[in-house]
């Protein structure tokens, strides 16, 4: 690109066009769409939560194929081990160690049903969330470059799972809940999955172009009033801290951490971009609020006793 400017502007054409080809195969969402790839160009892992049916696998291997990208998926399940995620050494014919990859040396990981494994096996993608690399006897092996773990989870249904741990989900820059289709929608996705429609999608991005985009986000300035918005609302949902609201300290026992003011500022960078807007504002650092703050911060029995959601406490600090 001959200026950041142009390739703000082809940022813009490019989530169009990407938005265009994956609404060939799924049908509304859009929000969930923008989302998840808000946090492909920023860098960071996403968790979607939603009921069976929503076609949460079919939205992951889709953006994968239109991204041009490595895909692997891992279907949790309670047997699990760690090995059979990062890999594991074995002996070859020469006697000597050497290691095998697991699913997660990919572009793209869809841990599909993420809860059902116990925190042990949840543990093993915590290091490649975070390095971008495993560690197995002792030898750092790096992952590939641009690196995704996109999660999925059953909310309602709890029996033989296990929770993930408070570092495990403040690792997901983005916590998107998927909810049912309209009825209109439902009809067009009906209508396309009984029939012997076959759609072909075209790759609009490759993973250079992808690394490209997310040095750029990171070169968008922000205004320091911006900023200073982004965590003064992180800020709020500390109870017991001097920026507290009456809603952190009526409902909340854990705020969110540092990390949540690091993702509102790149998420509202990307959502900004995007738009064709060269630097975001507090409307762009709004929009992204609850899919950031929702899983990071946690309510105490009062607030459930009385239906109060995260989505409520949220909305009363912006």
């Amino acid at each position: 690109m001959q200026s950041d400017v142009a390739a703000v502007d082809a940022l813009a054409k490019s989530y169009k066009d990407l938005s265009a080809e994956i609404g060939k195969v799924i049908v509304g969402q859009d929000d969930v769409v923008r989302a998840v790839i808000i946090s492909l160009f920023s860098n960071g892992h996403s968790l979607l939560v939603g009921v069976p049916g929503l076609a949460k696998t079919l939205l992951v291997s889709t953006i994968a194929e239109v991204l041009d990208l490595n895909f692997k998926r891992i279907q949790f399940t309670p047997d699990l081990m760690p090995s059979d995620i990062t890999g594991s050494e074995i002996l070859d014919e020469s006697r000597k160690f050497q290691f095998v990859n697991g699913p997660v040396f990919a572009n793209i990981v869809l841990a599909d049903e993420i809860n059902r494994t116990p925190p042990k096996t949840q543990a093993a993608l915590l290091e490649a969330m975070q390095e971008r690399s495993v560690t197995v006897g002792g030898h750092r092996h790096a992952l590939p470059a641009p690196f995704f773990v996109l999660a999925t989870q059953n909310p309602i249904e709890q029996e033989g799972t296990y929770p993930l741990p408070e570092a495990q989900l403040d690792r997901f820059m983005f916590n998107i809940p998927l909810t049912y289709p309209t009825y209109e929608q439902e009809v067009e996705v009906v209508k396309n999955t009984t029939s012997s429609r076959s759609v072909t999608l075209n790759h609009i991005l490759n993973s250079e172009q992808i690394l490209a985009y997310q040095q750029l986000i990171r070169k968008i300035p922000v205004s320091d009033n911006v900023l200073e918005y982004a965590v003064n609302l992180v800020s709020k949902t500390r109870p017991g801290s001097a920026r507290a609201t009456k809603e952190a300290n009526n409902y909340l026992s854990w705020g969110a951490g540092p990390r949540a003011s690091q993702y509102l500022v790149l998420g509202a960078k990307c959502h900004a971009a995007i738009r064709g807007k060269y630097a975001p504002d507090i409307e762009d650092v709004q929009a992204i609020a609850n899919l950031v703050l929702r899983h990071r911060i946690v309510r105490n029995y009062k607030a459930e006793a009385e239906g109060v959601t995260e989505e409520n406490i949220i909305e009363t600090m912006m």
